[in-house]
């Protein structure tokens, strides 16, 4: 463990108090113009305003001044893991998610489908965002043409929308490194990269990534949307220390999207199972009412803040804040000692990617001094009590507010 959990865990007590952490996912933004509003400055929220205004308010770095955070150490930094000591790939994340196993050796993999145009360039990272019927045909078509690659295994599954892991199989034989370059460019206009190994023991695995891209993009040269692969986020079997030892909590994660049910998982968090469509939030707040009794920690996930933020769509991001703004009464309703409102990175429209920006992260317990912020924004947070602080302060400081935490020292 860090010294900070490793400190955490001396300090905490179980109680019967209960924390729940909302995660708004890329809820930072950015205004469309000089002078304008956020996405969250620009919606309708007069049940978070109200909240704001009984809370302490702050900002939040995850990783660190001018890093842009991926979801993984977005999430982790939340949960008190330093993300720079505790490095998961994507593709883990995913595929546990999914409920696929690793082994020793194995290497897992994120995968986009994307569509690409003359000269093999990207046209549309997401391939369209295509419906999850759309990407398990796909998935069908690639299992079929590539079962192994000289002799190892390949696994390839539908995660949802665009995306979809792969997994190469040690099979075994010699460990598969997972130290090796993206294929995925992160922009358009340009064409894949080839996978570059940085070690020895990863240069079995770049050819294997690279000779997937290829027999992929055969196998789907008659899809006009669908017709390219492209890869992120390699990585073998993770370990975690225990989020419940450390912080003496029973902790359930309510989330849809496979990536954050496998990095709960992996953390120890109980993944509770959510009804309706895929981020169906109706769905996820039965699921808080039904296990509310069983549990004293609550990760609930909200993904559409982030989703309409990549496709640079401002209004449907303020939107997406709005729905949640109308449902908030009914996490409110289960009275929890702690509340936290925060996000894993900012993903401003105006960029229609994750960014470097600071979160706003809201903080109500009865043991917390308001401030004079009063609304949950970017600007009111910057006015905020709790001021600018690491991702990893979070769960030390929702301990506190909800007296889970002796004191440090004589």
């Amino acid at each position: 463990m860090s010294d900070l959990l490793d400190t955490i865990r001396d300090l905490a007590k179980p109680t019967d108090s209960k924390i729940l952490m909302v995660v708004l996912d890329g809820i930072g933004g950015l205004p469309l113009e000089t002078n304008g509003d956020t996405e969250l400055a620009a919606a309708s929220t007069p049940n978070l305003d109200a909240l704001a205004a009984q809370s302490q308010l702050g900002q939040i770095e995850l990783v660190g001044a001018g890093i842009t955070p991926g979801s993984g150490p977005g999430h982790l930094s939340l949960f008190g893991y330093d993300p720079l000591k505790y490095i998961v790939g994507r593709g883990a994340l995913s595929a546990v998610g999914i409920g696929v196993k690793l082994g020793a050796g194995d290497v897992a993999v994120r995968g986009n489908f994307a569509t690409l145009g003359e000269g093999r360039s990207v046209l549309d990272r997401r391939a369209g965002r295509p419906s999850d019927e759309k990407n398990a045909e796909i998935v069908t078509k690639l299992k079929a043409a590539i079962p192994d690659i000289d002799g190892t295994p390949v696994e390839i599954y539908t995660e949802s929308e665009h995306r979809f892991v792969v997994v190469f199989r040690a099979n075994g034989g010699s460990p598969l490194g997972a130290n090796l370059s993206d294929v995925d460019p992160q922009a358009t206009g340009v064409p894949p990269m080839t996978a570059q190994a940085h070690d020895d023991a990863s240069q079995k695995t770049a050819g294997l990534v690279n000779a997937f891209v290829q027999r992929a993009e055969a196998a789907l040269k008659d899809e006009t949307q669908v017709n390219g692969v492209l890869f992120r986020g390699y990585s073998d079997v993770p370990h975690f220390p225990s989020f419940d030892a450390a912080y003496q909590l029973k902790a359930a994660c309510i989330a849809s999207y496979p990536m954050y049910k496998g990095l709960a998982s992996l953390v120890g968090m109980d993944v509770l199972t959510v009804q309706g469509e895929e981020d169906a939030l109706d769905g996820k707040v039965q699921a808080l009412r039904d296990n509310w009794d069983k549990y004293d920690f609550f990760y609930f996930h909200v993904k559409k803040t982030d989703s309409t933020g990549e496709d640079g769509d401002f209004k449907a991001k303020v939107k997406k804040i709005e729905l949640f703004d109308a449902l908030l009464p009914q996490l409110l309703a289960l009275n929890p000692d702690v509340i936290a409102i925060v996000g894993d990175h900012s993903t401003p429209s105006r960029l229609a990617t994750h960014s470097w920006h600071p979160v706003p992260v809201l903080i109500r317990s009865n043991y917390g001094r308001r401030d004079l912020a009063q609304r949950y924004t970017e600007d009111e947070a910057q006015r905020g009590s709790l001021g600018l602080r690491k991702g990893t302060d979070l769960m030390p400081l929702l301990m506190a507010n909800a007296l889970k935490l002796n004191k440090y020292g004589a």
